[in-house]
């Protein structure tokens, strides 16, 4: 049995495979080592295997359009993490380099041995294609989609009345209208209770520290809660920072690669016209020369 049995049932792309399916994936996965930067494939390369991370992490990222610019990261897989899983269908020319920057031991399964695998056991394919149809259809929305999003009203539009309720003590409590009315709440039970007559609660206000004790109490809670969900808002704005950041950088990497495709064609157009040019002052010269001679 394969020491790395553990490690793939939590990889995802095999998680719903049955024991006799994993075990059969696992005797023809084949180990490799990564050194220090070393790249695992690059860009425009064939795939040829798919890879998944046993220790270390790698980089997935689109290499820089030209000498000045640097590689834009899209994402960093860790252990139990996966990629090239395309390869498995067909060998088209990878989408993205992947390296590793500190070093990384992997785990390869080529196409070839995929397919022998796949010859004996259907529900292995159907299993791996629904995960990387779930992979596809968020790059499809990053690509095809609005990665900007009004993180405050999506967090609004879920709260429970609870929670509102959290929030609106937050938002009082830190007003002036909480501090003015707390000023004169006290001023009045002082005042009130400054007179024999109307006196309920002597000096030294008894029952009031108790309202203000209750008051504290009850504050803090709501104050924490309120406090945690915009801890939670702040991460969504990150989160979503984060996607329009990447959606730009990818967007901003294909105008540069694409600006230096037309530059090598403008290259290739002048150097040919160049030539053109040069050929004919040759016919020129030669025709020329013969009607000298003639």
């Amino acid at each position: 049995m394969s020491p790395h049995l553990p490690l793939l049932r939590r990889v995802p792309l095999f998680a719903e495979l049955p024991e006799e399916a994993l075990c059969g994936i696992a005797e023809r996965m084949s180990s490799r080592r990564l050194a220090a930067g070393e790249t695992l494939f690059s860009r425009g390369e064939p795939g040829s295997a798919l890879y998944v991370i046993v220790r270390g992490t790698v980089r997935v990222l689109l290499p820089p359009a030209n000498a000045s610019s640097k590689p834009v990261v899209l994402e960093q897989l860790e252990a139990g993490d996966f990629v090239g899983e395309m390869a498995l269908i067909d060998s088209a020319p990878r989408m993205a380099s992947v390296d590793s920057p500190g070093g990384a031991d992997l785990l390869e399964l080529t196409r070839d041995n995929f397919l022998r695998e796949l010859d004996g056991a259907p529900r292995v394919g159907i299993s791996m294609l629904a995960i990387m149809s779930k992979r596809l259809r968020i790059a499809a929305n990053l690509v095809g989609s609005t990665a900007s999003r009004d993180i405050n009203k999506e967090a609004d539009a879920a709260l429970t009345w609870s929670q509102r309720l959290a929030d609106r003590v937050a938002e009082w409590n830190g007003s002036w209208s909480f501090l003015i009315l707390l000023f004169l709440g006290t001023g009045i039970w002082a005042a009130i209770n400054a007179v024999p007559a109307l006196q309920f609660d002597p000096y030294p206000y008894q029952f009031f520290n108790f309202f203000l004790a209750f008051l504290v109490a009850v504050q803090g809670p709501l104050l924490m809660m309120s406090q945690n969900r915009q801890t939670r808002k702040e991460r969504l704005h990150a989160d979503a920072d984060y996607q329009v950041n990447l959606k730009n950088e990818t967007g901003i990497h294909r105008i540069l690669f694409e600006i230096a495709e037309l530059r090598d064609e403008l290259a290739s157009l002048r150097a040919e016209r160049a030539g053109l040019a040069l050929h004919a002052q040759k016919t020129d010269s030669t025709d020329s020369s013969e009607r000298a001679n003639g």
